[in-house]
């Protein structure tokens, strides 16, 4: 993959620092350890609010997890789209069937080292169920799925338990689901 802001080292080492002192201002606490995995997906959960990607970059310099996260292609237009991918993206175009989850399985498996970030919702507003697309890349590229989460009522962030797909989706999200239960987002009524 390409270069980011995680590969910078004098800007990396600074980030990590600001990231930790940050945090620390704002009462956020870590929890669970870095994913002990060369490549997998990273459930970005729950995701009701635009300080929900400050709050996980954070926490990677913090984890020092080179982290790609996907997001939606307008985001990357005009001058900051350069930005945005140095900081990590990769843009998404919703509105199509393209392939996508085809394409970042190929990655996974022409890379050694990969951890996406993908929000099971798709999006900061609420959603009646989650999207499968970040299921579907964990399972098609043999990947385990970090459970990693902010949970702004206790001002918490971190990961849970890896969980590895066993190819029944709905038996699956059941249990993904319930790590989630007690988690609550910047906005919580939007929460699934």
């Amino acid at each position: 993959m390409r270069r980011t802001i995680f590969d910078t080292p004098v800007i990396n080492s600074f980030f990590r620092l600001l990231s930790r002192i940050g945090l620390k201002l704002f009462g956020w606490k870590l929890e669970g350890q870095r994913p002990d995995a060369s490549k997998y997906v990273i459930i970005a959960a729950p995701h009701t609010s635009n300080w929900d990607f400050i709050f996980i970059i954070a926490f990677a310099f913090t984890f020092r997890i080179k982290v790609f996260w996907m997001g939606k292609n307008t985001l990357f237009k005009g001058p900051f789209g350069s930005v945005m991918r140095w900081l990590g993206g990769i843009p998404v175009d919703r509105n199509k069937a393209n392939g996508l989850v085809q394409q970042v399985v190929d990655t996974f498996n022409s890379c050694t080292e990969l951890a996406v970030a993908i929000p099971p919702e798709g999006t900061r507003s609420k959603v009646r169920q989650w999207r499968s697309g970040f299921y579907h890349v964990a399972h098609s590229a043999g990947v385990p799925i970090a459970l990693s989460f902010l949970d702004f009522k206790k001002k918490v962030g971190g990961f849970g338990p890896m969980f590895s797909p066993t190819g029944d989706y709905e038996a699956d999200l059941i249990k993904i689901q319930d790590f989630y239960k007690d988690m609550t987002g910047k906005h919580p009524r939007k929460f699934a």
